[in-house]
């Protein structure tokens, strides 16, 4: 069984107007300010044969201030990872690191999460 993509429309699947434009743009979601986002990080093996990676989740605003917010922490930790599906995915088991880098950040409602 192949990947399914994940269809980003939010609740648009046809219409008959032959006009109609989807507008796919995430710049016009605004991001809460850093002391206003709940963040968790947390640590995670699942479906990734084993290898640990550290979880930021609950992040709410658009992708560039994901990706920059993911790129600070990556080069931070000296690690490498992505962002994918409003997550930032971190290399390796630095949880605290990544929690006191994003205090330190603003982000003041950031809490550790897990084991």
């Amino acid at each position: 069984m192949g990947k399914k993509k994940k269809n980003n429309r939010y609740g648009v699947s046809y219409s008959t107007d032959p006009d109609f434009n989807y507008d796919n743009d995430d710049s016009k979601v605004k991001s809460f300010p850093p002391a206003q986002q709940n963040l968790r990080v947390m640590i995670d093996r699942k479906k990734r044969k084993g290898k640990e990676v550290t979880l930021v989740v609950g992040f709410y605003g658009n992708n560039d201030d994901l990706k920059d917010l993911g790129k600070y922490l990556k080069s931070k930790c000296g690690v490498g990872g992505s962002v994918k599906d409003g997550e930032i995915i971190i290399q390796g088991s630095v949880k605290d690191r990544v929690v006191k880098l994003l205090l330190e950040k603003g982000y003041s409602k950031t809490k550790a999460s897990g084991g």
